[in-house]
């Protein structure tokens, strides 16, 4: 296993560049290959490209307040503290490679933004604490946990494909968290992640003279913010502003009021959670957490720096899925894998069709935009159940992430590494986290 994934560390480190560099070179490679092999000449995939480009707004700021309130909530000094002591339980680091996994994954299982930015800082507090630990595979261990995300409460295809008004709703109707997230597949595949992932990436870790250590200038730089930020408030004026900005009054009251909301919205509409109501409960609880509005905006400033690389690649890949829809190349694709299934293979040639789509519109909303009317046309024309079919596109989606470095980005932005660093690693997690995923699909 270790030579395996010293083989794709060298070949990533030679041949991967910057995420933002390999979103234009797919924009390039799509825009081609439309041309090629479709009816479409150039000016229809320019036309295709920039009317896609702004398409995804309303889902990026969705996706991007995940991470907001992920990252503040993580961030809390009371989740600190509980990493800190998490932390402490490692004494070598062996053990502080089978703690980030395995936390990263059930983080982010929970919610994805939380679990990315969680998985990060228990990486860096671990790196602290245990000498001898390679500071980058612990990055990219709280990396891999993400493979657990789209089976998880805030997996968007089967949230989406819940919600009321999806794109898909006239053709698959509303597709139940019952059918999707809580089945006994998703609890096979889960599990199944969240034990063999410990267990590869221990078989993976960097011994002797491999191991790089954390570059202290990093816990330099941020014991210096604390110590400015801890300085400013304490030599503040009590003035009205600034005892309304420090009011632990004024954050009780707003979180009472979220969590009556969303006590009403659950008893109005019972058990249906979607990306809203998950951004609406990390939002009230981190504020709570924070204790004051002023403590609260500050971790929100610091989370939004991580999504910088997001925020300017979204529409990149909102462009090339606009190719991929308007030219009809996401359905060739993914027809290219159903035409040759039967009911019994379906779901596996769909998750395969789902992580090929995923390099070019890296997107869990997006691919049930892209993918979604072929996989559940097929699957409704082979009585494959709907929920199956969708979690086909979900899991196909979080498994080549393992290639894809674009959800990779804030962990990256918060470890001060780049994405060269890390997929080595990753590239020899989605072989095997693939064979996972092909048996929850095709016997459960």
């Amino acid at each position: 296993m270790k030579a395996l994934s010293n083989f794709f560390t060298a070949i990533v480190q030679r041949f991967l560049p910057d995420p933002f560099v390999f979103a234009l070179i797919l924009t390039l490679i799509l825009f081609a290959t439309g041309i090629i092999f479709t009816s479409h000449g150039p000016i229809e995939m320019v036309e295709f490209w920039g009317s896609g480009f702004w398409n995804l707004l309303a889902f990026a700021m969705q996706m991007s307040l995940v991470l907001v309130t992920g990252h503040a909530l993580a961030s809390s000094p009371l989740v600190k503290k509980w990493l800190v002591k998490l932390a402490n339980l490692a004494n070598t680091p062996a053990q502080g490679v089978l703690l980030v996994t395995l936390g990263s994954g059930i983080a982010c299982f929970i919610n994805w933004g939380f679990g990315l930015i969680v998985g990060a800082l228990f990486a860096r507090e671990v790196a602290k604490r245990v000498p001898g630990s390679d500071y980058r595979f612990l990055i990219a261990c709280a990396y891999i946990g993400f493979l657990t995300w789209h089976g998880g409460l805030s997996g968007s295809v089967p949230l989406v494909a819940a919600t009321p008004g999806n794109p898909l709703e006239k053709m698959t109707g509303i597709i139940p968290l019952s059918q999707t997230i809580f089945t006994g597949y998703n609890l096979f595949i889960t599990l199944g992640l969240l034990i063999v992932l410990p267990i590869m990436t221990r078989l993976m870790m960097p011994t002797g003279k491999d191991v790089v250590e954390i570059d202290p200038r990093l816990l330099a730089e941020e014991e210096t913010a604390s110590t400015a930020l801890a300085m400013k408030q304490s030599t503040e004026k009590k003035t009205f502003a600034v005892r309304m900005e420090n009011s632990q009054v004024l954050s009780i009251l707003i979180a009472l009021l979220g969590y009556s909301y969303l006590v009403y919205y659950f008893v109005q509409n019972g058990a249906k959670v979607d990306i809203n109501t998950v951004n609406l409960l990390f939002f009230t609880t981190g504020l709570l957490l924070h204790r004051t509005p002023l403590s609260y905006m500050n971790a929100v400033a610091n989370a939004a720096k991580g999504t910088a690389g997001i925020m300017i690649q979204f529409p990149f890949y909102a462009g090339i899925q606009g190719m991929m829809e308007l030219s009809g190349l996401g359905g060739m694709l993914t027809n290219a894998f159903i035409s040759v299934s039967n009911p019994f293979t379906f779901p596996f040639f769909a998750f395969l069709s789902s992580g090929v789509i995923n390099f070019f519109v890296p997107s869990g909303g997006g691919h049930w935009v892209v993918q979604g009317p072929f996989i559940m046309e097929a699957a409704a024309k082979l009585h494959v159940d709907p929920g199956v079919a969708a979690m086909a596109i979900a899991y196909g989606e979080a498994w080549m992430n393992m290639a894809q470095p674009f959800w990779a980005l804030p962990a990256l932005a918060i470890a001060g590494l780049g994405a060269r660093d890390i997929m080595g690693y990753c590239v020899t997690t989605l072989l095997v986290s693939g064979i996972i995923f092909g048996i929850g699909l095709t016997f459960f």
